[in-house]
């Protein structure tokens, strides 16, 4: 039976690892998937989905207002596909998040999305809230803080180290920008201390 999966973490947990070893699990034994990226987030290059170990592979590329639902249609009409695979699934409008799970539930076919499920204030972003709300499975994908402890924020860094504590909440960058904490490590970043 299809479903729709969100798997989620902060950065630098190894989702796109992740997504890349399960598309090949699945093409080592003759079957197809579909991939599929953000269109905004190319730090892998155009088009292409990239781990921080060094693996990658091409993909398709979304945008805001595309019908994810009939790109999906469309690659099912070329010939089978066992899964789709979606990287960067904060990006995902709602409306696109309905569309995935209307492809699992009416084309049949399981859609596995891999993304942030906060940005660096602590605040959902629009997709990932979707994918919370409408997803069949959710799997936390773990990394650690500095301490040890589970991560699970993540500080925006300024060129000279500092944490911001505001900006807009899309700003593409890796571990030159982003360090994942855990909540009590973040606080701190973000000067929310306990007075005591």
């Amino acid at each position: 039976m299809a479903k729709l999966y969100f798997h989620y973490s902060t950065m630098n947990a190894g989702k796109s690892t992740i997504l890349l070893q399960a598309s090949h699990n699945y093409r080592e034994r003759g079957m197809q998937t579909f991939l599929l990226t953000a269109r905004l987030d190319n730090r892998a290059g155009a088009g292409r989905i990239g781990s921080r170990i060094g693996i990658g592979a091409e993909a398709e590329t979304f945008g805001p207002g595309e019908d994810l639902f009939a790109r999906i249609r469309d690659r099912l009409a070329t010939g089978p596909c066992a899964c789709v695979f979606v990287d960067e699934a904060q990006f995902l409008e709602r409306d696109q998040v309905w569309q995935l799970a209307r492809a699992v539930d009416d084309l049949r076919v399981p859609v596995m999305c891999y993304g942030l499920r906060v940005d660096f204030l602590g605040e959902l972003f629009e997709g990932s809230a979707a994918l919370l709300a409408l997803a069949d499975e959710m799997r936390e994908v773990r990394t650690i803080c500095h301490c040890g402890r589970k991560a699970t924020m993540v500080v925006r860094r300024d060129g000279s180290g500092k944490a911001l504590r505001e900006g807009a909440q899309v700003q593409i960058g890796g571990n030159e920008t982003y360090v994942s904490l855990c909540r009590r490590h973040w606080r701190e970043e973000m000067g929310d201390t306990a007075e005591a």
